[in-house]
């Protein structure tokens, strides 16, 4: 089999199940290639070290990194074509300490390619209500929940009527409707930057993909202050803790008083069926 061929066998099944992410990853002599979704990381197939080492630069050759670097870490992408659809496709490598490398692809998926249920759609439809009363909505939850979803769903239910801007580090998911920016920091262009250059585009909707630190906290704030509507996820174990986080990033207690909207913490439970669903407990401020 042509690698090409073998490639895309490997993105299309991982389309197919949903997979977010594909690891290649040096096990002895051997790769292991597994692929994660929304509820497992699953084992794909073995491969030896010759036939990876094709792979890894033939993923290298189409999302323009170096093939001959592989000590030190690199970046690339790819769209891939499936039927009539568009997969943007993000690659990372980097070798272990034995010098022997690995890659992750990222897949990032268009909102409608999403299958996110939940376990009560009346709680999209009370936080859609709170749109329009500015200010910011936080989600919080582990990783892979789902957050940056509801918030693209959400946003998208009314986009039509308003303008939208992302800022995100990296893209997660593609939406033409929206104008969407990505931190570049070899361009000293991070959140804070981004942030800033958005508002002289006068949006309705800032989506900042994660509050991470003061400055981003703060420039986030700011915007919520001035009459947009911010949504953000940040990092903490409950609802009641996103207030805290953001104290600890040193956010003006005032500040955060008049700026938060809503906080909303996501996490995914198993139905009835035993199906992975999405649970909001939201906290209107």
């Amino acid at each position: 089999m042509k690698m090409k061929e073998y490639f895309n066998d490997l993105i299309n099944h991982a389309i197919d199940i949903k997979a977010s992410d594909i690891y290649i990853f040096p096990a002895g002599d051997n790769f292991n290639i597994k692929m994660h979704t929304n509820v497992r990381i699953l084992e794909h197939s073995v491969i030896d070290s010759s036939f990876s080492k094709t792979l890894l630069n033939y993923c290298k050759y189409i999302s323009n990194m170096a093939i001959s670097e592989n000590r030190r870490p690199q970046i690339g992408s790819f769209v891939y074509k499936l039927d009539s659809q568009k997969y943007y496709l993000r690659f990372s490598s980097v070798s272990n300490f034995s010098n022997k490398e690995s890659m992750v692809i990222r897949i990032i998926y268009s909102i409608e390619d999403s299958d996110l249920s939940y376990a009560d759609y009346n709680n999209l439809i009370s936080l859609k209500k709170r749109f329009y009363k500015g200010g910011m909505i936080l989600f919080a939850g582990p990783t892979g929940s789902g957050k940056t979803t509801s918030a693209y769903k959400l946003a998208k239910s009314i986009s039509p009527k308003k303008i939208i801007m992302t800022i995100e580090d990296p893209v997660e998911i593609i939406e033409d409707e929206f104008l969407q920016l990505q931190v570049n920091d070899s361009a000293n262009m991070g959140y804070d930057e981004l942030i800033k250059v958005g508002l002289r585009h006068r949006p309705d909707i800032f989506i900042i993909g994660e509050i991470r630190d003061t400055r981003t906290a703060n420039a986030a704030i700011r915007a919520a202050l001035s009459g947009h509507l911010v949504i953000s996820t940040i990092h903490a174990n409950n609802k009641n803790g996103v207030i805290n986080r953001l104290k600890q990033l040193n956010v003006n207690s005032s500040d955060i008083n008049h700026a938060i909207n809503t906080v909303v913490y996501q996490k995914l439970v198993n139905d009835k069926d035993g199906n992975m669903t999405a649970y909001m407990d939201i906290n209107e401020e």
